[in-house]
């Protein structure tokens, strides 16, 4: 079976390569592909095929999924760019004769308001359209995406958000990572969706909590208002584009939209998600 898997030199990517081997898949089989040459040869030590690919080049994706079987589409990380990039990828893929595409998505992308979501939405739909058979992996949160909390708490001893009661589900990259691995390598995926996220949905209060664990020094959840919290980061220094979306994030927190619920996650990989606490010891 020959798997193309995009996105190979970001830290998902590169994951699911990893994966892929450690499930038994000959690297021979693999042709990881991406921007960064650098990591391309990187992953080429681990003797994957590679291949430089640019979404806005549709004949650099064509030449790359060629005789590909599967499809990893990692969604890209560039916000406002994705839809087209993933749409050409996808249209590639059909002229390629991929026999099936597996995406990585968000929560709840079709129904969601999290503010990430109607991107994902968009490529589901296309992914839908295509004809192509799929599986699509609604990713939860990272809990890797607390790095600048972390260092933050070492900092201050402070852990502020205005996520108020809100609950995080975060896992691993690696948990899902290995999810992907998992539906790339088993029977019985066509045309399913899966809602990926880890098995305890944790609060402000538990952050601080692992974080004082982590950083060795008593980390308090300082919880603000939506007002405050612009406030405090426009005074950092930070754009107003940065600033409207970490706010409105948090909203979505707030609101319970990373809160988790399913049980997908753990079912695919065989065993509990990675705690918060372990995945908060790994960043640091």
């Amino acid at each position: 079976m020959s798997i193309v898997v995009t996105g190979a030199t970001g830290q998902l990517g590169h994951l699911i390569v990893e994966h892929l081997i450690n499930r038994g898949v000959t690297p021979a089989e693999i042709t990881a592909v991406g921007r960064n040459t650098a990591r391309l040869a990187d992953l080429a030590g681990m003797g994957v095929a590679t291949a430089v690919i640019d979404y806005a080049e549709p004949a650099s994706l064509a030449a790359a999924f060629t005789g590909a079987d599967v499809l990893m589409l990692v969604s890209g990380s560039e916000v406002g760019q994705r839809v087209a990039q993933h749409s050409n990828a996808i249209t590639a893929a059909v002229a390629a004769g991929v026999g099936r595409i597996v995406y990585t998505s968000a929560s709840k992308a079709d129904t969601s308001a999290l503010i990430l979501a109607p991107e994902h939405k968009a490529t589901e739909e296309a992914l839908l359209a295509s004809g192509v058979p799929f599986t699509i992996l609604r990713n939860g949160w990272y809990t890797e995406n607390y790095a600048a909390a972390v260092q933050q708490a070492r900092e201050t001893g402070v852990y502020l958000t205005s996520t108020g009661a809100g609950r995080v589900a975060s896992a691993s990259r690696s948990d899902y990572a290995e999810a992907a691995a998992v539906v790339l390598t088993t029977p019985g995926h066509e045309n399913a969706v899966y809602e990926l996220a880890g098995d305890i949905a944790w609060t402000g209060t538990d952050m601080a909590a692992a974080l004082t664990e982590v950083v060795g020094r008593p980390v308090v959840f300082t919880p603000v208002s939506p007002e405050e919290h612009t406030a405090i980061l426009t005074g950092a220094g930070l754009d107003g584009g940065t600033v409207g979306f970490v706010v409105a994030l948090d909203g979505n927190t707030r609101d319970g939209l990373l809160a988790g619920g399913s049980s997908d996650l753990a079912t695919l990989i065989g065993h509990p998600t990675t705690p918060l606490l372990d995945g908060l010891r790994a960043v640091a």
